[in-house]
Parts: C-alpha cells; sequence; structure tokens
C-alpha cells in the first residue's frame, strides 16, 4: 500500500484522531459547529493561524509556498457533515455517540484527509511555490449545501485546479479511482401539487379526482426519459414522496409529491426540468383539473478534467503500482464538487474500502471503512497537489 512517509508521526495520529472524533460525535448538514470549532484548534496546534469560516460552520485555510516559482493555486476539498442514519457498528470503538446520526458517507475519512493534507503543506512552506487552499466544506448533504456557498463567494477566484475526493466500497482498499468527464449527475429537486375538485365517492362524476392525475402522471413522466433522452445520458426521475386523500370515500382534491431530476448533460438539463413541468400541466388539463409544478436546482454534474485524470493515474501507478488505478463508472448520484468543478478544472477521485468486514454501501447503518486507508491516501492528497502547483499544466487544465 503506497506510503511514502510524507507526514510526521503527530501528523498522522492528528489525521487519526480526527477521524475518530468526527465519527464519535457527528453533525448534520448546516449543524457542524462542534466540527468546525475542532477542525480550527487542531490546525491552530499545529501553527495554522489565518483560518477563515464561510457558510456558518465551515472552514478554510491557505497555505503560501515560500519558495521560488511558478505561482499557482490549488483548492482542496473535505466535506464535513454526517447523515441522520442510526449507527449499526458496535465493533467500532469510535462508533457514533450521537442516535439517530453517523458519518455512513465517510465525511469523516474526507475531512482528516483535508487535515493532513493541510498539516504536510505548512511544514513544508519553505520547499514549494504557490498557494493551496484547504476547504473544509458543510453541508454536501443538504440544502443549503455548502458546495454552492464556496462558488458563489468567489472561494475559487484565481485558483488554477480545484481536487476533490470519495471512498468508494466498490473498489477495494489500496486502490484509487477516476475518469475523465462527468462523474455524478446534477440534482433537481421538485414539488408538485395536482388539484381537482372534491366530491362524495359514490357521485365521482361530480368531481375531479387528483390521485387519478396523479397515477397518470407517474405513468406518463418516465416517458421522458425513455422516448426523448439519449440512451447514454442516463437520466434519472424519482418521484420520492405522494401524499394525498382525506377519507375512503371522498373524491380527493389534492396530491403533493416531490422527487427528483438527474442527468449528466448541462445542456440537457433545464430541458428536462421544462418536460416534467408540460407534462405534469397537459396530464392534469387531460384530467380537467390543474398542478402546480417548481424545481430547485441542486448540485451540477461533477466534470473531471481529462488532463489532471491522466496525471492522476500517472501518479497512482508509479507510486501505488499500474493495477491500483481503476477506471471507475459513472455515478447516479449527486455531489456539490459540481460546484467546484463549473468554476475551475477539477477532479474528483475515489479511494477504495472494501475489504472483508467493510463491504457494506454509503448510506447504510453498517457502513464502515478501516484506518489503515486514511495515511495512504492523504500522501496520494499531497503527492498530486505537490504535482499540480510544480508540474506542466496541460491547456485542458488552464484557465
Amino acid at each position: 500500500m503506497l506510503t511514502n512517509d510524507l507526514l510526521s508521526n503527530d501528523e498522522r495520529e492528528a489525521v487519526i484522531g480526527m477521524r475518530h472524533a468526527m465519527h464519535r460525535e457527528p453533525e448534520l448538514s448546516n449543524q457542524e459547529i462542534k466540527t468546525q470549532k475542532r477542525i480550527i484548534e487542531t490546525l491552530r496546534q499545529f501553527g495554522l493561524d489565518g483560518v477563515k469560516t464561510f457558510h456558518s460552520t465551515g472552514v478554510y485555510i491557505d497555505i503560501i509556498g515560500l519558495a521560488p516559482g511558478l505561482k499557482r493555486s490549488i483548492a482542496l476539498r473535505g466535506d464535513i457533515d454526517a447523515l441522520p442514519i442510526h449507527e449499526n457498528r458496535d465493533d467500532l470503538p469510535y462508533r457514533s455517540q450521537t442516535p439517530g446520526v453517523m458519518h455512513a458517507c465517510g465525511h469523516d475519512m474526507h475531512a482528516s484527509i483535508a487535515l493532513g493534507t493541510a498539516l504536510a503543506f505548512h511544514r513544508r512552506r519553505q520547499s514549494f511555490s504557490g498557494r493551496v487552499r484547504v476547504i473544509f466544506q458543510p453541508a454536501e448533504e443538504a440544502e443549503p449545501l455548502g458546495g454552492r456557498t464556496v462558488a458563489e463567494e468567489g472561494l475559487l477566484v484565481g485558483f488554477d485546479a480545484a481536487v476533490g475526493f470519495h471512498v468508494d466500497t466498490d473498489i477495494p482498499a489500496g486502490s484509487f479511482g477516476a475518469r475523465a468527464g462527468a462523474v455524478t449527475k446534477s440534482s433537481e429537486q421538485f414539488e408538485l401539487t395536482f388539484i381537482g375538485t372534491m366530491a362524495h365517492g359514490a357521485e365521482s362524476h361530480a368531481g375531479v379526482d387528483a390521485i387519478t392525475i396523479a397515477g397518470a402522471f407517474i405513468n406518463e413522466v418516465q416517458k421522458v426519459v425513455s422516448r426523448e433522452m439519449p440512451v447514454d445520458d442516463g437520466a434519472i426521475i424519482t418521484i420520492g414522496t405522494i401524499h394525498g386523500g382525506e377519507a375512503t370515500n371522498i373524491i380527493c382534491p389534492s396530491v403533493v409529491m416531490t422527487g427528483t431530476i438527474r442527468t449528466s448533460s448541462p445542456e440537457r438539463r433545464s430541458l428536462l426540468v421544462q418536460r416534467v413541468g408540460e407534462l405534469a400541466e397537459g396530464v392534469a388539463a387531460m384530467h380537467r383539473g390543474r398542478a402546480e409544478f417548481s424545481s430547485h436546482s441542486g448540485e451540477s454534474a461533477v466534470v473531471n478534467d481529462a488532463g489532471m485524470v491522466d496525471r492522476f493515474r500517472q501518479i497512482v501507478s508509479k507510486t501505488a503500482g499500474e493495477d491500483k488505478f481503476i477506471q471507475v463508472k459513472p455515478s447516479s448520484g449527486s455531489d456539490d464538487f459540481g460546484f467546484y468543478s463549473g468554476c475551475v478544472p477539477s477532479i474528483y477521485f475515489q479511494f477504495g474500502s472494501r475489504e472483508p468486514g467493510n463491504e457494506t454501501g454509503v448510506h447504510t447503518p453498517t457502513f464502515g471503512a478501516s484506518d489503515k486507508i486514511l495515511i495512504p491516501t492523504t500522501e496520494l492528497a499531497i503527492l498530486y497537489c505537490w504535482e499540480l502547483l510544480h508540474g506542466n499544466l496541460s491547456p485542458s487544465e488552464r484557465l
């Protein structure tokens, strides 16, 4: 497994300690108050002053290289929020002590890797040129999204590249993955209300049944994907909730449903939303009812820069072995790192965690990953950022 002794013993202990502390005391999106304080205190213990906050509970720190040379700027993100899931891993000595909340997506690991990267570059600041901004980002899992704040507040203005990563339970521990192009899908949330007319169930002709309208819409909306979108787009329309009806013998006057719309194509993103809204209005009118449709833009698709992916593959092959790099498949999920890749050339790579005892996927109560993958992944992040600062950027990596 990759090991280059890029971290001191104290830094290694801080990385592992941060992971354990965050896992024991997980905090939900936009509530990461203790986590923010813990990160700031740890950075200052190692002499990193100038910590700044954003999005209420976020943290970022700039490490400025003091060596002469090209002054590039690289941003690295580690997300910090947990999920509303009750942990079912009694074998972990650092398991969650907060009922109903756990780090089921590995953000405790992501933040710890970011911490190690910051500490290593700070200690070696006499040896590199340029700037490394390490962002401990809150609210990746739920609105208001921290990634959107990063983009809106201009935290990436003037930067040459951004680096993100995610634990991957489909990849063996010790291996790393990436792919060029879209690696996740954009995500739009929508709310739809079908409005009919109440009537007695015995006189259905006197009313307009909103449940019937909703049923017709559910059947028809999937045709937007199967008949209007290219197969390789992988568009997904999901109805997540549906509520309606007041009694068994009353024609339902209104139904409210919510869902998500996902696509890997920025060009078809707005078209999909438009078509879902048009279809809702058409189906409602056909049944003599009305539709009220609204949508909210979530994460953009994460798009990896091809040149950055190729450089990542070379570093993995050189330091860990050619067999340790995996060409991953696109994900149907979303990540607000898409806001980063929409601002600057970026890479979002995966580090594997699958091994006996840790096969369960993320967002499940039995998810887990071994500490032993933390330090090698931190070292890889350090090496990669170092290469981005001092290597020759390809045309696709220039702003």
